[in-house]
């Protein structure tokens, strides 16, 4: 193992599992920390947290742990290097979580400087003079403002970041990065030497990822999107190839799942409802006064299956609706009630036959995949830029294969849904 990455969320840890594949890299990605330390078989190992909103200590805590425990799985003298992979929106508070978890990780490598980059091109994210763009936007002119858990309203990397940091945040901008690898570590040596602790680097295209990947491949510890995944594994020797993303063929019932709010999100259920597929909305008000709500979307669920036809249950909604939601039940009930009903739904669908599963949005694809009792997944081809299927063994599936898609909310395009379905149709890879 020469990667030992930590996720913030299950989506985002595919999402970065999915740019080490797509460079050669065999990748398994486990839920959570693994409670054994039988051996992998891969060159990378993704583990997926779900620590993005948790208080800070406790995600410092998780964190802390599962750099252990990648650290153990080296079966070599030459310990991995760790990567902290969290939203290319750089999702989090005043309070964390990315800067608290970054120094935790510091300290328990030993090491005194990192970097940090939500840069991830391919999906619109770049950043510039320390600036986060969203598309042509700035992260705080974006559908992010309406983030209802971690609403992103400075697109000043180096000043949300300072806010949450107890060292010094510093810069290394694109002129930099334009002069090739060695400039940018000197670049590097030198915030240290005044006291930089971490440094946010500008990244506005593929190019400055390969040379960022260049520059920190011997650091013990990076930070980052999914973007710098693409520009690790060259350094090491790899090189793209079909075997690493190869899965087992698909077959079996087809469902969606969807409980991201994201404006990417809410574009691909419509596409998928105006294009006649069966889709069953969830309002968070009638869940709460329900007698058993996940007994019914089954039961609307199992004739359609019955038919061969794939059925999409969401939540999705504008961002209005979801502030009336929440006025009305208040913000973590309304959340962990639709996710806890999306899981017991993953479940029931599982027993019902369905084997392949799209799950949009981070927090719901935690709660799904746990309730699936899934503890580790095989990396396969990519969907579109950040989003793979995967491959998975659970016990609510009668201990059968399942493919699975773990989606970030605002990745994706708008036939998304549509599209995914037809990768796995002849086997995977296409």
């Amino acid at each position: 193992m020469r990667l030992g990455c930590i996720a913030d969320d299950f989506t985002g840890a595919t999402d970065v599992a999915n740019n080490l594949v797509r460079a050669g890299m065999r990748v398994v990605q486990t839920i959570g920390v693994p409670q054994d330390s039988s051996p992998i078989d891969a060159d990378a190992v993704v583990v997926a947290l779900k620590s993005r909103t948790t208080p800070a200590s406790q995600a410092q805590e998780e964190s802390v742990q599962a750099c252990k425990w990648l650290l153990g799985m080296s079966r070599s003298d030459q310990p991995p290097q760790i990567y902290f992979k969290y939203c290319s929106t750089f999702d989090s508070t005043a309070q964390g979580n990315i800067g608290p978890v970054t120094e935790a990780l510091m300290e328990a490598l030993g090491t005194t400087f990192t970097i940090a980059t939500p840069a991830f091109p391919d999906n619109g994210r770049s950043v510039f003079k320390g600036h986060l763009f969203v598309g042509d936007d700035l992260l705080s002119e974006s559908s992010m403002r309406h983030h209802p858990l971690t609403p992103m309203t400075d697109a000043n990397l180096v000043r949300v970041l300072q806010a949450q940091c107890r060292q010094r945040v510093g810069l290394v901008d694109h002129r930099y990065l334009r002069q090739g690898a060695e400039t940018v570590r000197q670049r590097f040596a030198e915030l240290s030497q005044e006291g930089v602790g971490v440094a946010i680097v500008d990244a506005i295209d593929n190019q400055d990822l390969l040379t960022l990947g260049a520059a920190t491949a011997d650091m013990p510890l990076v930070t980052a999107g999914s973007g710098l995944a693409m520009g690790l594994p060259a350094q090491w020797g790899f090189a793209p190839n079909e075997q690493a993303q190869r899965l087992p063929r698909a077959g079996g019932g087809k469902a969606i799942l969807a409980g991201s709010c994201s404006a990417a999100t809410q574009r691909q259920t419509r596409h998928f409802i105006d294009a006649g597929g069966a889709a069953l909305a969830l309002d968070p008000l009638q869940l709460a006064q329900a007698d058993d709500p996940v007994r019914d979307v089954l039961a609307w669920a199992q004739p359609r299956l019955a038919k061969g036809k794939c059925v999409m249950v969401y939540s999705t909604a504008n961002a209005e609706a979801v502030k009336s939601v929440q006025a009305r039940l208040g913000t973590q009930q309304a959340g962990e009630l639709v996710e806890r009903t999306l899981a017991a739904v993953a479940e029931g669908l599982a027993a019902l036959g369905v084997r392949q599963l799209i799950v949009a949005g981070g927090e719901t694809s935690g709660a799904c995949v746990q309730a699936l009792s899934i503890d580790r997944m095989q990396i396969g081809p990519q969907i579109d830029p950040g989003v793979p299927w995967c491959y998975a063994h659970s016990p609510a599936a009668s201990g059968e294969g399942m493919h699975l898609t773990l989606k970030s909310g605002n990745f994706g395009s708008d036939d998304f849904f549509t599209k995914a379905f037809e990768i796995l149709k002849d086997g995977a890879p296409a």
